[in-house]
């Protein structure tokens, strides 16, 4: 059950496959257990006894708001519209424990360093879902949408940059994109302008997108994001199909009799929207078979017996971030902006340093999570993630004096401090509606912040609705100067399309020459030598914590439920399992 992960926004986990979803080999060994650091782990496997039954309908919460209704993987956003495109439209690749691409998904790889160039071949008889075939010019499409001067969405980045003729055709010089080499109906050979390691990675330099072009290819690009395809009646080659969808709130599925791994046993699958609040009385009453658990209501599901908990470190992390510029739309990059007050870095330095993460892991999410000291994610290994990387560990007195160095005093005896240039500033954060701690996480942050004299209040007034967050976000909404999100960094640790100058994802606005050298030794052919890569990992790390355009919180574990029907489901990384495996073993999810 794997896809190929792309970074997204979330304020879960963000592109993440149902069950194929990224792991840390270690927290496979454990169930349920306390380490030495008072942080829980998870077995990543759930297995139940007892006979199939003939098809049924498997019934799973995507718990979180109500979920955007872009089902089509080159334009959505958010993690809710990516969970439901991975029961019928996964990706090219599967991936091994590790991230690395492998052959174990769709389509088959083959790696070229000296030629610059990855051959990609596909099955020769696969079908859509719709009875028409596959071939590789549904592998090609995407590149064309992606590349297109009218393209609305935000996968267009250095990654597409990166092929041989793209910036051409992006800008409008060329017809073609010249380093798309068709070289029959079942296999592509994409030339590169670098071959760095990103390429080997899950979510990294290698597109996994493949559409249906029979379809897609009379709607033009402009208004793809509002097609009925995309919206309404999406078409895919995974699993299921989908049948139905109640705009925000639900997806009917039904087996793919075309899926190219055979038809699943189960007959449909009923995705519904369901509020964080009430998702584990729903669990407890037999209402859904699978769910992303809340951590911070683990102690009302802990003992559970009519389902499992599962569960694996994510490849995510939550931060707070500082809004710093604004996004150049026609020139496709950050423009940063100095003169605001959050641009300057010791206000920044001194509020990480003002929050306890250690804390807040402990008393917010009872040792589910654990403070982040960095923004490469512990999946990865010691040639990517530094776990020597200084963190912003809390200290008040340290952030206090931060301000006072840098010019940062109050003045006229408010409590709050007054920027360099001796004019009062209040803050706007933005911070997410979900779950119980949502609300009293986000006052804990402004108490604190006050705390070392810094004012801070909600935007608005109250929380934000997810989609609304992500679109004043991204529209870089004049109220907000500082929010509190959350990444799910894929199965490439690759800083540039994130944090990069011309990653429409970077929501702070953040750029800098310094940061833009670093990612290019990231990004270089240099780095498939490992020492060097590692080097150049590592440096990034240690500057993005000097600079702090944002400050990671918390690395957590993702944790899922599953009813004691389901005969197994695994979050395992690279796990090969695949939904012709599942089944049911009652006609109705077992109530407690």
């Amino acid at each position: 059950m794997k896809k190929l992960l792309k970074k997204s926004f979330a304020y879960s986990a963000a592109a993440m496959s149902l069950a194929g979803v990224l792991v840390s080999p270690a927290s496979q060994v454990f169930a349920q257990e306390e380490n030495e650091e008072g942080i829980l782990d998870f077995e990543s496997i759930a297995e139940n006894e007892g006979e199939a039954i003939e098809g049924g309908t498997l019934k799973y919460a995507l718990v979180g708001d109500p979920f955007e209704g872009l089902l089509n993987n080159m334009v959505y956003g958010g993690n809710p519209d990516a969970t439901i495109i991975t029961f019928f439209n996964p990706g090219l690749y599967g991936y091994d424990e590790n991230f690395g691409i492998d052959n174990s998904g769709f389509a088959d790889i083959e790696f070229n360093q000296e030629e610059k160039t990855v051959t990609i071949s596909i099955p020769q008889d696969a079908k859509w879902d719709d009875g028409e075939p596959i071939t590789i010019d549904d592998v090609i499409f995407p590149y064309y949408v992606i590349g297109h001067p009218d393209y609305t969405g935000i996968r267009y980045g250095s990654d597409y940059e990166n092929v041989e003729g793209m910036t051409e055709y992006h800008e409008g010089k060329a017809e073609e994109i010249s380093g798309l080499e068709r070289v029959d109906d079942y296999t592509l050979k994409v030339h590169y302008i670098n071959f760095n390691n990103s390429l080997l990675q899950a979510g990294g330099g290698v597109s996994s997108y493949i559409e249906p072009e029979h379809i897609l290819k009379d709607v033009p690009v402009a208004e793809l994001e509002d097609s009925e395809y995309v919206r309404q009646n999406p078409v895919g080659f995974g699993p299921f199909k989908v049948e139905s969808v109640t705009a925000g709130e639900s997806v009917v599925l039904a087996a793919n009799e075309y899926y190219y791994k055979g038809k699943p046993k189960i007959d449909k699958v009923q995705i519904d929207v369901v509020n964080p609040t009430s998702v584990v009385a729903e669990l407890k009453a037999g209402n859904y078979d699978i769910a992303d658990l809340p951590s911070d209501q683990y102690e009302t599901y802990k003992d559970a017996t009519n389902f499992k908990t599962i569960g694996m470190l994510e490849n995510a992390y939550t931060y707070i971030g500082f809004k710093m510029g604004k996004w150049d739309a026609e020139k496709g990059e950050v423009v940063y902006d100095e003169s605001k007050v959050t641009s300057n870095k010791a206000l920044r330095q001194a509020m990480a340093y003002a929050v306890d993460n250690n804390a807040i892991a402990k008393e917010f999410y009872h040792g589910i999570r654990q403070a982040a000291n960095a923004l490469v994610t512990p999946n990865f290994t010691e040639d990517f993630y530094n776990k020597d990387q200084e963190g912003y560990n809390y200290d008040p007195e340290k952030a206090k004096q931060i301000l006072a160095d840098a010019g940062f005093k109050d003045s006229n005896g408010d409590g709050f401090v007054e920027d360099p240039n001796g004019k009062e500033f209040k803050l706007g954060f933005a911070s997410m509606s979900g779950g119980e701690t949502a609300e009293p996480l986000a006052q804990y942050y402004m108490q604190m912040w006050a705390e070392i004299g810094v004012n801070v209040e909600l935007v608005d007034g109250r929380l934000m609705e997810f989609n609304s967050f992500y679109d004043r976000i991204q529209k870089d909404d004049e109220a907000i100067d500082i929010y509190q999100a959350a990444w799910g960094t894929g199965g490439d640790p690759n800083p540039s399309g994130l944090y990069g100058r011309k990653a429409a994802f970077n929501f702070t606005r953040w750029a800098t020459e310094e940061n833009d050298k670093l990612i290019q030794a990231i990004e270089s052919d240099d780095s498939f030598d490992t020492e060097f890569r590692k080097k150049a990992f590592y440096d990034w790390q240690a500057y993005v914590h000097e600079e702090v355009p944002v400050f990671p919180t918390l690395f957590r574990y993702k944790l899922t439920a599953v009813n004691n029907r389901v005969n197994k489901y695994d979050v395992t990384i690279g796990s090969d399992l695949d939904w012709t495996e599942i089944y049911l073993t009652a006609d109705a999810p077992v109530a407690e």
